[in-house]
């Protein structure tokens, strides 16, 4: 059995969040949320609150243990890009491109 958890059109590039995903897979939730916290990257502060869910998640819905849970498969995709102009010299313009992120974080339950 598994929990999941989604954050959709999170405003912070794809890029961003891979670098903080990486660290935290395959470890135990609490570990996970340690190293979250005390992790100084932008991303940080959407993880914790996506990891608090899916924990809830897996005990509300399915009746896990949550000092058995780890950190099974996380994974983000980029979202939709918006697009904006920055004002440049003689009239002309460059493209700003706001990238999103579309993250996934799915907690199994270890073996006895």
């Amino acid at each position: 059995m598994e929990a999941k958890a989604y954050l959709k059109y999170a405003r912070i590039s794809p890029r961003k969040v891979k670098i903080v995903l990486d660290l935290i897979r395959g470890k135990d939730a609490g570990t996970a949320m340690a190293i979250i916290k005390n992790t100084p990257k932008a991303a940080s502060e959407y993880l914790e609150k996506l990891l608090k869910s899916a924990m809830a998640n897996a005990e509300h819905n399915f009746g896990m243990d949550t000092s058995r849970l780890y950190v099974s498969e996380c994974f983000v995709c980029a979202g939709p890009t918006l697009k904006r102009l920055l004002p440049r010299a003689k009239g002309s313009a460059d493209r700003l491109l706001k990238r999103t992120s579309h993250v996934t974080l799915v907690l199994k339950e270890k073996e006895a």
